[in-house]
């Protein structure tokens, strides 16, 4: 059974940085995708970043563009999401999840299979 360790998380002003990780145990593949969803209040829960250890690809919700960075370590099966020039509007519960077997990250957040209990982050001032 796969299991999702979040680390990270937090309060900061806007502007600020911060970091985030997920470590996998229990996978049963080398191929996988990895990735992280957020859920603010009232809304829905949206694509933040994944990685797919397949072919080391990279995908990003909107919104998060040229601040957020996600980055894989194979060997760990761990990845790491860095969150540069947060803003009020990052506030959420960010969410790990992960989906084993080859190829890129789903199109939807339907095709994860495994969740993390979620962190909050709160950007305000």
């Amino acid at each position: 059974q796969v299991q999702l360790v979040e680390s990270g998380g937090g309060s900061v002003q806007p502007g600020g940085s911060l970091r985030l990780s997920c470590a996998a145990a229990g996978l049963t593949s080398d191929y996988y995708a990895i990735g992280w969803f957020r859920q603010a209040p009232g809304k829905e829960r949206e694509w933040v970043a994944c990685f797919s250890s397949s072919d080391g690809s990279s995908k990003y919700g909107d919104g998060v563009w040229g601040r957020f960075t996600i980055s894989g370590d194979k060997a760990k099966n761990m990845v790491e999401l860095q969150m540069n020039n947060l803003k009020p509007e990052d506030t959420a519960v960010y969410y790990c999840a992960a989906r084993q077997g080859w190829g890129p990250c789903p199109p939807s957040i339907a095709g994860m299979g495994t969740w993390g209990k979620g962190t909050l982050i709160t950007v305000s001032s």
